[in-house]
């Protein structure tokens, strides 16, 4: 389905059924100093797993980098996935982190997975049970193959970029950058020391806030209208990029609602590029 998001209510009804598997995808920025997993602990759908998006990353210096395809399917199995299950995902956020899961197990093969519409918020508002502790569940059988999605490297979105630059607007391809828009212009300092301020040349700013809507997705038709106002078409190319490639899901969810699927995610994001001192930088508008 173009819109892979369940409500709250769909999952109460489903929540016991075998084969629905329920993912607690929450993850943090650093500077909150909040503990994803022990909110888990405190909290949490009954059933779920807790995916830590930091742990099943690839070791790396950037932060959670995409995994082989054996680790990750092996992590997956060890939280009791299986390829075939019907996987939702939430996060405490309403809709920010379960994004990237969502994008990760579809990346590796997973045959359904969606998104609670307004995580764990909307299951609260809603009276709905919760439990707290570990959790526990049976190995499944998560088998990784070749799923939907790309991976996009620096090389490609360098080459992707100074074409953008010398084409302009004729150009059937664009990235878009789905951090706040005053770390887009550089005139907000980013946090991870290091990195410079700015965008990458020629990318387009879409925060992802303004896809959401008080933690839920927006509806196809807002969708739609916020990404012509883009210059995204059905055919389009994107490159998706953010922080540390968290949010940049976030537009890749929205894209597959409104049926554009050339899609690739820049894995590294600004954490890398901004880290490059041979990289171009943009400031301003």
């Amino acid at each position: 389905m173009n819109r892979p998001l369940v409500s709250v209510d769909w999952l109460s009804e489903h929540l016991h059924e075998k084969n629905v598997r329920i993912v607690d995808a929450s993850w943090h920025m650093p500077a909150t100093e909040r503990d994803a997993h022990d909110e888990y602990r405190n909290q949490h759908i009954p059933g779920a797993c807790f995916f830590d998006i930091d742990k099943l990353s690839a070791p790396s210096t950037l932060p959670h980098m995409m995994p082989a395809a054996h680790a990750f399917a092996n992590d997956a199995s060890k939280l009791g996935l299986s390829t075939d299950d019907h996987i939702v995902v939430y996060d405490t956020h309403g809709l920010f982190s379960a994004a990237r899961v969502w994008w990760m197990l579809r990346f590796f093969g997973a045959r359904q997975v969606c998104i609670l519409d307004g995580g764990l918020p909307a299951w609260i508002r809603a009276g709905l049970p919760l439990e707290s502790g570990e959790g526990t569940a049976q190995v499944g059988h998560f088998e990784a193959c070749e799923g939907h999605g790309r991976v996009a490297v620096a090389a490609d979105v360098l080459r992707l970029s100074e074409q953008l630059v010398h084409n302009g607007s004729a150009s059937n391809a664009m990235i878009l950058d789905a951090r706040g828009a005053a770390r887009f212009t550089g005139d907000e300092q980013e946090a991870r020391p290091g990195l410079r301020s700015g965008h990458i040349p020629a990318s387009k700013s879409l925060p992802f806030t303004q896809l959401l809507d008080q933690g839920y997705l927006k509806s196809d038709e807002q969708l739609r209208s916020l990404f012509e106002s883009c210059q995204v078409k059905s055919d389009s190319y994107i490159v998706t990029t953010c922080g540390s490639g968290v949010t940049a899901a976030i537009i890749v969810l929205a894209l597959h609602c409104v049926g554009v699927h050339n899609v690739s995610l820049y894995d590294g994001s600004w954490t890398e590029w901004g880290g490059l001192e041979d990289m171009p930088v943009a400031t301003g508008v």
